[in-house]
């Protein structure tokens, strides 16, 4: 779809019984298992890791956690960085609408294939769509006030734009696949995932400035993060969003750790035994604002 083309048809308005005053369509019980600021993933058979597919994706899970908690049936749920559509397919599981963009053809290619593939005809009558795009051009296909959440995982700064090293004096335990190599989405110059920190944060939140009038109000904004570590320093990558993302309009309205422990196995001694390094692969956030 090119970037001048109208605006997307597509279906925002809830579909359930559930009261209009209702974020969600929980219930009490559910909601009060939600309120704990720790959360735990298991990645299902249709997950994909293969990284030679896409170097960086979260389970199914997260998003679809997102979307039970902040949405409601038949509501637009945008992907501002859709990867290779973890969250699509979430929203096609929960009866939700859902675009996602993203800059790179090929995941655009390779979504449409897995949406297929997860389909079941049941009768649903939502949409989820997967548009070639910059995201700073989102404005341009969606209607104000027409998304009840907008849930992604960004590219992390220049994380992967460099060689991949192994440090660890345990290395002969882990399989070294992709020593010493590059994964990169792309080399395109708008792909977040190839800026140094301080213009990737800005572009970050020009992006957001975009999506900010096509939220409905106190509708949430989710941004799954992890800080970053270079030359032996740490940038709270968070920090620096929560920050840009308050300049631009939205409000920070909780923070959650995505406790990643079960999901990390033979990890290397790093640092050891002058050099203390926590083990960032072990958390990420989960940062959540909304449209005030």
């Amino acid at each position: 779809m090119p970037e001048n083309s109208k605006k997307i048809d597509i279906e925002y308005k809830k579909t359930c019984d559930c009261q209009d005053n209702h974020i969600n369509c929980l219930d009490a019980k559910e909601w009060v298992k939600n309120q704990v600021a720790v959360w735990e993933f298991f990645y299902e058979k249709r997950d994909v890791r293969d990284k030679n597919i896409h170097p960086a994706v979260f389970p199914i899970a997260l998003p679809k956690k997102c979307i039970e908690l902040f949405t409601q049936k038949g509501e637009l749920v945008l992907d501002s960085f859709a990867g290779i559509g973890t969250t699509l397919i979430a929203a096609q599981d929960l009866e939700r609408n859902a675009v996602g963009f993203d800059l790179n053809k090929k995941y655009i290619d390779y979504i449409k294939k897995r949406m297929a593939q997860n389909r079941l005809d049941l009768g649903r009558k939502t949409k989820q769509l997967a548009i070639c795009g910059d995201a700073i051009n989102i404005p341009k296909y969606l209607e104000k006030e027409t998304i009840s959440l907008c849930v992604t995982s960004p590219p992390y700064a220049i994380m992967l734009n460099h060689k991949r090293l192994n440090k660890s004096i345990r290395g002969n335990l882990r399989e070294n696949k992709y020593f010493n190599k590059i994964q990169q989405y792309s080399n395109n110059p708008r792909d977040l995932g190839t800026m140094k920190l301080k213009e990737y944060t800005e572009a970050l939140a020009e992006i957001y400035k975009g999506i900010l009038p096509l939220l409905k109000p106190k509708a949430h904004c989710v941004i799954n993060i992890n800080d970053l570590w270079e030359n032996n320093h740490r940038y709270p990558t968070h920090s620096y969003i929560i920050e840009a993302m308050d300049k631009v309009g939205y409000e920070f309205r909780n923070i959650i750790i995505w406790d990643k422990r079960d999901l990390v196995n033979k990890v290397g001694i790093y640092g050891w035994p002058s050099n203390y390094i926590t083990l960032s692969t072990t958390f990420e956030y989960i940062l959540d604002f909304w449209k005030p």
